[in-house]
């Protein structure tokens, strides 16, 4: 019989949990895809810093964050976002996996059937862009939804079109059009119910990310 020492066991644990989360990759969104693999990195990880099966959990549980760390940078930026978008029906969070979301509903943004930013959104937006000079490890990502009226030959092209807006005029305030990745969910993934007028506003909507990489030396 075969025994393994406690590093052999331990690594065995963090690819073990690596070839698991990646299979079940297929169906995941971009969000989850990458805090299971960082989930999987995060394992063997802890293995190479503590050679026990501890180390390993914790080092899964830090790899779930997707890579991204929550500096003071990004908690000044988020009380600058707070600040700025006050009383406007903005949500302004961190998530799970340390990104900073701006959740921009439909009447400060766009208009029903329009991809062009409303003044109200303009203010958001430029301090949003305040300061991401200086910061050259984050990373943003724009996605648009709309809510579930017409046909997705329409919805998907706008939601994709929303974002686009955001992202080129967050490049006319100087933020570098290359460090944003857009996308458009068209009516997909609601967060409320589109039988209710209520509801279709709060799912037409842009979603803001902003994520900070560790520094690598």
């Amino acid at each position: 019989m075969i025994t393994l020492t406690s590093t052999a066991r331990s690594t065995t644990l963090g690819l073990s949990t690596l070839a698991l989360l990646l299979g079940g990759c297929a169906n995941m969104s971009d969000t989850q895809r990458s805090s299971a693999i960082g989930a999987g990195v995060g394992a063997l990880a802890g293995v190479a810093v503590g050679n026990s099966r501890e180390s390993a959990a914790i080092g899964a549980g830090l790899g779930a964050l997707g890579g991204y760390i929550w500096s003071n940078q990004m908690a000044q930026k988020k009380a600058a976002m707070e600040q700025a978008t006050a009383g406007t029906g903005v949500a302004v969070t961190q998530t799970a996996d340390n990104q900073l979301k701006l959740n921009i509903p439909s009447d400060i943004s766009f208009d029903t059937g329009s991809s062009r930013i409303k003044p109200n959104l303009q203010p958001i937006l430029n301090q949003f862009a305040q300061g991401l000079s200086s910061q050259p490890n984050t990373e943003i990502r724009i996605v648009g939804y709309t809510d579930s009226t017409g046909s997705d030959a329409i919805n998907n092209p706008l939601s994709v079109n929303r974002a686009a807006s955001a992202r080129d005029y967050l490049a006319s305030r100087g933020v570098d059009a290359q460090r944003s990745q857009i996308d458009g969910r068209g009516s997909r993934e609601p967060i409320a119910d589109n039988a209710t007028a209520a509801g279709r506003a709060k799912n037409r909507r842009i979603e803001i990310f902003l994520a900070e990489r560790a520094v690598t030396r």
